[in-house]
């Protein structure tokens, strides 16, 4: 299988590329973004495997990625951060955000703009976007908005929800606006995603914990489940089914992600490993990143802390690469009679589809051009509307045929092959004079 190439812009530990390493989906990052010197080491020991030097003909040279992956900083956008204030004089909701041109951390996205144009031909199929919840409250939206007539314009058929990380197994309350954003279209049905029980928090603590894990400031002990309104008001106690609270940045400050109770009624934060293992990283890429930025003997390690609150849950992309995984045409027997005549061809779709047959990925074969050289086969819901079906059809459809994520369903795509045009039937109904 030829490798998925990413660009990873802003990419911290390499969230993506773990999502894609999890699925046995061969990677290739051709290029990977990030101010961090700290999260570098981190992301070069982890896959330190697969970054051998190798001789490379620079004949057919392809920079072009598949797939390209930001999470620009959200401190300006959370309600956490100063929102693009200088000082917490009533920062809440009233800073410049992500403007352009304010010089804010958060409006680095726009740079990501600014490269796909620069990029012309070689631009990416998917890119992918993922920010705090915030970005699509009233006094950010606007950027919100921006952002996705940007990509409009640039040819990319947008796709937007919040994701919880609850929702893929993971016992963290992590809500994250994931855009989907697709060369060419279709839009990214998230309703698709593969979701998971969540695991109970105790499956993710450890036994082990250092000293300096345990909670001694009086002002964080003060917060232990103190119930007031306002942001920095409480600090929540886990319980073994969890779920945790968001892993930020610093765990000894209020709020944090949770702290957990001792037998001697003491408390103690989540360790470095334990937050790490709450954004869906293994052991191996812990110790991995660990053994390049190691802890100082009686000290919590901010560096590590950091790197994991900063992080995408990577359970969250495995099931988002999952799904966006069927529909490329990758196959060479398609690929290879694309403009043929006869039998073994396949067409490019220009005014109209050809016949809807029941199924798409042999030949005679009909694709869509996303960009040169690339194509990908009409979708299942594309199938069904060709055919006259409603959405709601085939919403109900998909529900009482269900596939394994990241699968074509071919129940549906030879119903609809199989069916007769709506719209032929109800002409004819209406002049039967029945």
């Amino acid at each position: 299988m030829k490798p998925i190439q990413i660009l990873e812009l802003f990419g911290g530990i390499g969230a993506p590329r773990c999502a894609l390493r999890n699925l046995g989906i061969p990677v290739k990052s051709i290029d990977y973004v990030e101010i961090d010197e700290k999260a570098v080491r981190s992301y070069n020991a982890m896959f330190e495997k697969d970054l051998s030097y190798k001789t490379q003909d620079v004949r057919g040279w392809n920079l072009k990625p598949d797939i390209l992956v930001h999470g620009s900083p959200c401190q300006d956008f959370s309600v956490a951060g100063h929102q693009g204030k200088a000082s917490g004089v009533e920062r809440i909701n009233h800073g410049k955000g992500a403007d352009e041109g304010s010089g804010t951390r958060s409006s680095l996205m726009w740079e990501t703009i600014h490269i796909i144009e620069n990029m012309g031909v070689w631009k990416p199929r998917v890119v992918i976007w993922e920010n705090v919840k915030n970005v699509l409250s009233k006094h950010m939206k606007h950027n919100f908005e921006r952002y996705l007539k940007e990509m409009e314009r640039l040819g990319y058929k947008n796709s937007y929800e919040v994701l919880d990380a609850r929702d893929f197994g993971l016992p963290q309350k992590r809500q994250r606006v994931f855009t989907i954003s697709i060369l060419g279209g279709p839009g990214f049905d998230f309703s698709k995603l593969k979701h998971r029980p969540m695991r109970p928090l105790s499956e993710f603590l450890d036994k082990r914990y250092e000293p300096c894990h345990l909670v001694r400031s009086p002002s964080m002990l003060r917060m232990i489940g103190k119930k007031k309104a306002n942001f920095n008001g409480t600090i929540k106690t886990l319980t073994e089914n969890g779920p945790c609270e968001c892993i930020t940045t610093h765990q000894d400050r209020c709020p944090n992600s949770g702290v957990v109770k001792l037998e001697n009624g003491k408390y103690r934060l989540l360790t470095e490993r334990e937050c790490w293992r709450l954004m869906g990283f293994s052991d191996e890429d812990y110790e991995a990143a660990l053994k390049v930025n190691p802890s100082r003997k009686g000290y919590k390690n901010g560096a590590l802390y950091k790197q994991a609150g900063n992080s995408m849950p990577v359970a969250v992309l495995e099931s988002i690469f999952l799904e966006l995984k069927p529909y490329i045409v990758k196959q060479r027997s398609i690929l290879s009679c694309i403009g043929e005549k006869g039998i073994r061809r396949a067409e490019v779709i220009d005014a109209c589809a050809n016949t809807i047959t029941t199924r798409q990925d042999r030949t005679p074969a009909q694709v869509v051009e996303v960009m040169p050289d690339l194509f990908r086969y009409l979708t299942e819901k594309e199938c069904w509307k060709l055919m006259g079906f409603t959405e709601e059809d085939f919403d109900n459809a998909s529900k009482a045929n269900s596939v394994p994520c990241g699968k074509m369903n071919r129940t549906l795509y030879k119903q609809a092959g199989n069916s007769m045009p709506v719209p032929v039937l109800e002409e004819i109904f209406k002049n039967l004079r029945l």
